[in-house]
């Protein structure tokens, strides 16, 4: 079963580093994530969602190789390259992974302008490697929604919304 956790920010350039941090964490193995979506709010209220993986480009890329060697078979390539691109990328458009982005839209009503949320969705993670990890992003975020444990919810509350120690000149 996976997690959800979304952590709000005044700054979107901060939330787009946490994703960045995330993947990293994630090419380390030290978190598994099923989806990660930021979702900002610009400053004329318009609400966007900022996938990691845009589904229809990988779609029509599949959809076309597939188009293409079936194309093969039946000698023409090129109107099997073009069918199948089109079906993948409509396949991708219409695939829905992760996070629903009804929920993740209405959530992002509530930013103020110019903010951000982190949506992730989490398989598996080593938690005191990750909080550590992310250190860097203490008192810069706040918790809107968990599915963790009482626990596991407050240590991400102490790391996102505690001040951060100031550094000694």
């Amino acid at each position: 079963m996976a997690d959800l956790i979304a952590i709000a920010f005044d700054d979107q350039k901060k939330a787009f580093e946490l994703r960045a941090r995330l993947t990293e964490l994630q090419k380390e193995y030290l978190i598994d994530m099923e989806d990660v979506v930021v979702v900002t709010k610009e400053s004329d209220g318009k609400v966007k969602l900022h996938h990691a993986v845009d589904l229809t480009a990988a779609g029509a890329v599949g959809g076309g190789f597939w188009g293409l060697l079936i194309g093969m078979l039946f000698f023409n390539p090129l109107l099997g390259a073009a069918v199948g691109a089109g079906a993948g990328a409509l396949s991708g458009y219409f695939t829905a992974l992760g996070i629903d982005d009804d929920f993740m839209k209405k959530l992002g009503e509530s930013l103020r302008p110019d903010g951000a949320a982190v949506f992730v969705l989490v398989r598996k993670v080593t938690g005191d490697k990750v909080i550590a990890a992310l250190s860097d992003f203490a008192g810069t975020g706040k918790i809107l929604r968990t599915s963790l444990n009482k626990d596991s919810e407050e240590s991400l509350r102490a790391l996102f919304e505690k001040q951060p120690t100031p550094t000694a000149s």
